[in-house]
């Protein structure tokens, strides 16, 4: 066990997310047999929720917690964290059109970035949760510029966890089984579940269930607009699954990823697959020593190559929205 303590930061501490996920980083779930201390950050209307939070875990008597505190001012809470999960966001209403939701997410994760560039220790690890989580992310980086780019990700890791289940469900087997897969691009409906390269039990995926139909029609759409069925369903979005996809994405970039398997993860593109550079999409990837390595030379059905461009537009227009509103410097 690792003696020295850990500091992670969780923002949108008190809300679902947040909730569910405190406890599993407290149990040891995320990174094994290492002390942490908890800091909690909420805007001040809730400070008092994630107050009853904090007492809770104190309540857990978790061997490995050392410390919670909580605060509402974004400086005190990132200074010296090695680990930054940014869950709070602003959820579009009612009346609220896309480029309204940018700018209501720009106002909370440009100074969140700022706040880690200026205080989280020189390891910070950054990942997005709040939605939308890559345009989010990208706002937060360019806050930050002093902090390695790849050091923010989004999380698509709930996505990849989603085609694992569909697959998993299809073939009759346990999730275990299947391995290879990732998501490319946006954490929206115009993600591309990639099954081409995966197996099932050793056995190449479409050779195991033998229904590219199902494969490049209804698992694709089921992955892809899987929140929303989760939102109809129990009248609230994707709380403990999400908190769950945080868990594994840390574990794997800290702790690293199984031998001989990959999973997916929203990194600033450098070109790989002609994204373009600097759009955080999803990506195959694995863990060495810590950083993320994107898998290179996947060959790309036609079908892929279609889809892979729809959802890089996607994020492009996402991106262009941010830049007109500054909170992202332009590329041209």
């Amino acid at each position: 066990m690792s003696t020295s303590p850990v500091r992670i930061t969780v923002t949108g501490a008190a809300g679902n997310i947040g909730y569910s996920l405190l406890f599993r980083i407290a149990s040891g779930s995320m990174l094994g047999d290492t002390p942490v201390e908890l800091r909690l950050l909420e805007i001040p209307q809730a400070v008092k929720a994630a107050e009853g939070t904090a007492m809770e875990l104190a309540d857990g008597a978790f061997p490995l917690l050392r410390s919670v505190d909580v605060f509402d001012d974004a400086d005190a809470a990132f200074d010296g964290t090695s680990i930054a999960l940014l869950v709070g966001s602003m959820p579009r209403r009612d009346g609220m059109d896309r480029a309204d939701l940018l700018e209501a997410n720009g106002g909370i994760f440009a100074p969140q970035g700022r706040a880690i560039g200026e205080h989280a220790a020189d390891d910070v690890r950054v990942l997005v949760v709040g939605n939308p989580a890559n345009t989010n992310a990208a706002i937060a980086r360019a806050a930050a510029p002093d902090v390695p780019g790849e050091r923010f990700t989004a999380m698509m890791r709930l996505d990849h966890n989603r085609a694992i289940a569909q697959l998993a469900a299809k073939a009759g087997v346990g999730a275990g089984e299947v391995s290879r897969i990732h998501v490319w691009g946006n954490h929206s409906n115009t993600q591309v579940p990639d099954v081409d390269h995966g197996t099932i039990g050793g056995v190449p995926i479409r050779e195991r269930i033998a229904d590219d139909a199902w494969i490049d029609g209804e698992f694709t759409t089921t992955v892809a607009t899987r929140g929303a069925a989760v939102i109809a369903a129990r009248g609230a979005s994707s709380a403990a699954s999400a908190a769950s996809a945080a868990v594994d994405h840390v574990r794997d970039w800290v702790l690293g990823t199984p031998e001989g398997d990959w999973t997916t993860a929203a990194l600033p593109s450098e070109g790989h697959y002609g994204i373009p550079e600097g759009l955080v999409a999803g990506v195959p990837v694995i863990s060495r020593g810590g950083r993320w390595e994107v898998v290179q030379g996947l060959e790309l059905s036609e079908l892929t190559r279609t889809r892979l461009a729809a959802t890089v537009a996607d994020l492009e227009a996402e991106r262009d929205s941010v830049v007109r509103l500054g909170f992202v410097p332009s590329t041209s």
